[in-house]
């Protein structure tokens, strides 16, 4: 993990100083109101006196509460809030593209300064926002998901129809890997590709008609032959979908990096868990979200229903035994924009509002490999740190709404200032 790319975004040349706000630095520590500068994009001081260099720029931040960026691990940004299938198979690539660049725009809007996406985008969308083409988080890409033959990554539904995320597949036919020869041959085309990590499927889901969280996925076999490869190559991270208890401990005992919805949890993969360090990502922002009866079908409603109770149970458990929680929205079925519901989420899980804020900033840091310089406000990191009109240690639920992340900076730079404080 100590190789992981740290995705680039322009950078704020000079000083800039935030005065008055109550810092939640995102280590764990209580709030405190403290001034914060910034040199050439990164934090150089926190505290409250005399400036140590005249600022280029002064940020009034009283009554602000400031934040890290919020990590945001599991989205997918090529679904775009609204989206139907019919919609879908009309656009051009261009629009498909531009649909792409609003759910980027719309997230850094809410607060999150860096994203893991495990599914869709391809390097290029990283490499966009690292030049100051598109507004969007830094980002991690896995490009596109692993499974076997009718497994999660499977497009042929039972008609033979396809899903119509194929028109726009980065690397079409990589997804779907039986043969061991294949699993080598998808992880070595991945990374020459540039994915940073790597995404498979060892168990069904809740929202494929055709399969099931219990069913099973990518073999531990084929899991420790992935990690192998991969470590081979320089190292990535694997991320596992999985939602089914059996599935799941395929996917940890293989030695993934983190477990992704883990919606049945027994305490056997619990102590594996802890055992291991596997991070969970227990995407309870889409897990809450009401099946739409006009939009999915029965069977897919139905299992919905059923998996919800199982899986808030389950985050429960895990937070309580102490595993290992980043944040995790699976934004692109949980509308792009609202990202910090996990927030209250976790919370209503059994997280202190503290521990919350915690496992959407430092713990995403550490999940990408990229807490030295992201993640928490301390001198030396990145200034990427967002200021809210919301206290999150009391009022989490209401940074949902992305108009309270008031100001939201990358590297020193606002790329998002609603009240025009910087100046």
């Amino acid at each position: 993990m100590s190789s992981a790319r740290l995705p680039s975004t322009p950078v704020q040349q000079g000083t800039t100083r935030i005065v008055g706000a109550t810092v939640i630095d995102g280590t764990g520590a209580g709030p405190r109101v403290a001034d914060v500068e910034i040199v050439d994009g990164r934090i150089a001081a926190i505290g409250v006196g005399p400036a140590a260099a005249r600022a280029d720029a002064t940020f009034d931040a009283d009554g602000l509460f400031l934040t890290p960026g919020l990590v945001d691990t599991h989205v997918h940004l090529t679904m775009p809030n609204g989206s139907t299938e019919e919609a879908d198979r009309l656009k051009f690539m261009e629009e498909h593209a531009f649909a792409t660049a609003e759910s980027m725009r719309l997230t850094l809007e809410a607060g999150v300064t860096a994203a893991r996406d495990l599914a869709g985008l391809t390097p290029g969308y990283r490499r966009a926002v690292a030049a100051g083409l598109i507004a969007g988080p830094r980002l991690h890409v896995a490009i596109t998901m692993l499974s076997p033959t009718g497994g999660h990554a499977d497009p042929v539904r039972a008609n033979r129809s396809l899903a119509a995320y194929t028109d726009f597949e980065p690397i079409p036919s990589v997804g779907v890997v039986d043969s061991d020869d294949e699993v080598v041959k998808a992880i070595r085309t991945l990374v020459r590709t540039g994915a940073d990590v790597v995404k498979i499927c060892t168990t069904g889901g809740i929202s494929t008609p055709d399969d099931s969280p219990d069913d099973l996925g990518v073999p531990e076999r084929q899991v420790r032959l992935m990690v192998a490869e991969l470590a081979r190559r320089g190292g990535r991270p694997i991320a596992a979908h999985a939602q089914g208890n059996e599935g799941a401990l395929a996917a940890v005992r293989g030695g993934v990096t983190s477990l992704e919805h883990g919606y049945e949890m027994s305490d056997e993969l619990i102590e594996a868990m802890l055992r291991r360090g596997t991070t969970l990502v227990p995407t309870l922002s889409t897990l809450s979200m009401s099946p739409d009866p006009a939009r999915k079908p029965p069977q897919v409603v139905a299992k919905k229903l059923e998996w919800q109770k199982r899986g808030r149970d389950s985050a429960r458990r895990a937070i309580e035994a102490g595993v290992p929680v980043a944040m995790g929205t699976d934004a692109g079925i949980h509308p792009h924009g609202r990202n910090a519901a996990e927030i209250g989420h976790l919370v209503d899980a059994g997280m202190t509002p503290l521990q919350a804020l915690h496992a959407c900033t430092m713990q995403g840091a550490r999940l990408l490999g990229l807490a030295d310089h992201l993640g928490s406000v301390e001198a030396g990191k990145l200034a990427d740190v967002v200021l809210w009109d919301v206290d999150p240690l009391t009022d989490p639920g209401a940074m949902v709404e992305a108009v309270h992340a008031r100001a939201v900076l990358q590297a020193g730079r606002a790329a998002k200032d609603l009240d025009g404080r910087i100046g």
